[in-house]
């Protein structure tokens, strides 16, 4: 077996591979001993077929699988030898299209090469981690918040208005026959809160105290229960009482709405949670900032084929981006051209990706199955009450469960790194923590 290097210009690395019939023919023979103990023929006993029948039989079978595993093993060996990890999947392609058994099999393989990787000294980058103490005016913020959603409602003398809550006994009836589920007592809906089909809130914008009201509304066509939708239905209301919206008062009866024993510690947990949303804000910070500095701490090659599909999808997104009203699952568009922009954006990104993937694998950072349910179960969150098939979905599905890992290495490495380099706090207030993050999200 020969490797032959055709091709060693910058990362893109070429070499032919030539297996000889000899060994093509041993391989064979391999294969038949292995296989020989349990094979069974006419007029032989179990494992003592004679090799010259086997390979009458079944050598012209395994001619292919044993070229195929030559192959293999021969770029195996090479990528061991040579030390050289392909960017993307290599392209083998074989050469000599007449082949016929009894020839040479000679194979071209080309790909890019990652490069060589040298991590910078962690300890020369220097970053300020922003702090924000959660004020006394944020958290007041927050309880004025609370108290709006808390949405009290005290009686009011005037005509009901959108917001206002009104309390009613209701029969629904259609062509005069009452119907089932269209009566209530005492039922109280928020007028403008889109609880009750299109058209009905609208009709009880007016009303007071003990009027008596008629609302004629219709089903819509693709109403859940086929019994009433597309229907017309007059709805008999007795309005018993009108409400108006107040907030509630910010004490300890509001703290207990919301789980707290008091006031004291409804303010504690509001200010845990701000620090905490402020805390997240400030380390996507300290991360861009340490993105930057990496990036302009390394240099070296990059792989041209990662460069040019991450551009493609960098192009891809910002042409959704500038046309929103399109389908983002849409795939029409997918030979947008790239752009200078998308260019800079994919060099930088494909850049700093090999670096944290080399730091993090030099420092044998890994991803636990902890973690990995844990974003599994957060990402199932979002389809409510189909939680099992979409755990299905990811388990059978190993780009998908890599699409998860990334981000969670990245942290992790990001994590490796900032242990390591000098961090000073600094303590700032809230609008430049916004200035920051604004700043931060203008330069893209």
């Amino acid at each position: 077996m020969q490797v032959t290097e055709t091709l060693n210009d910058g990362l893109k690395r070429g070499y032919t591979i030539t297996v000889t019939a000899a060994e093509l023919d041993a391989k064979v023979d391999e294969k038949l001993v292995e296989a020989q103990p349990e094979i069974e023929m006419k007029g032989f006993r179990k494992g003592k077929v004679p090799m010259a029948l086997l390979k009458k039989q079944f050598g012209q079978r395994l001619l292919g699988e044993a070229m195929q595993d030559a192959v293999d093993g021969a770029m195996n060996k090479h990528f061991e030898d040579s030390g050289d990890r392909p960017a993307l999947q290599p392209e083998v392609k074989m050469t000599n299209e007449d082949w016929k058994e009894g020839d040479d099999v000679v194979v071209s393989l080309n790909y890019e090469a990652l490069p060589q990787i040298d991590a910078p000294d962690f300890s020369a980058i220097s970053l300020e981690k922003l702090v924000v103490k959660a004020d006394d005016a944020a958290v007041d913020e927050a309880l004025q918040n609370l108290a709006r959603n808390a949405q009290n409602f005290d009686d009011k003398d005037g005509a009901a208005e959108d917001g206002d809550q009104v309390t009613m006994d209701f029969l629904g009836k259609i062509d005069g026959e009452a119907f089932d589920g269209g009566a209530a007592e005492d039922f109280p809906l928020v007028l403008g809160s889109g609880q009750f089909i299109p058209g009905f809130e609208e009709q009880l914008v007016g009303v007071k105290t003990g009027d008596e009201k008629a609302v004629t509304v219709s089903f819509p066509e693709e109403y859940g229960a086929e019994h009433l939708a597309g229907k017309e239905a007059v709805f008999d209301c007795t309005i018993k009482a009108v409400k108006a919206p107040v907030e509630a008062a910010i004490d300890d009866e509001l703290a207990k709405q919301f789980g707290a024993e008091d006031l004291a510690a409804l303010k504690a947990q509001i200010t845990e949670r701000l620090e905490a949303e402020y805390g997240q804000a400030a380390r996507a910070v300290l991360k861009r900032g340490l993105l930057d500095a990496l990036d302009d701490a390394v240099e070296f090659d990059l792989p041209p084929s990662l460069v040019q599909a991450e551009s493609k999808q960098i192009a891809h997104q910002l042409w959704h981006d500038a046309n929103e009203d399109t389908d983002p699952h849409d795939h029409s568009h997918d030979e947008i051209a790239t752009t200078d922009e998308s260019d800079k954006l994919a060099r930088r990104r494909v850049k700093l990706g090999l670096l944290l993937a080399e730091i993090g694998q030099k420092a044998e950072v890994e991803v636990s199955d902890q973690e990995m349910t844990q974003a599994v179960i957060q990402q199932a969150r979002q389809y409510p009450g189909q939680e099992r098939e979409f755990f299905e979905f990811i388990q059978k599905n190993p780009q998908m469960q890599q699409q998860l890992r990334a981000p969670i290495f990245e942290d992790k490495v990001v994590d490796h790194i900032i242990e390591q380099i000098s961090v000073t706090e600094k303590e700032i207030s809230k609008d430049d923590l916004q200035k920051a993050i604004e700043a931060m999200e203008e330069e893209g």
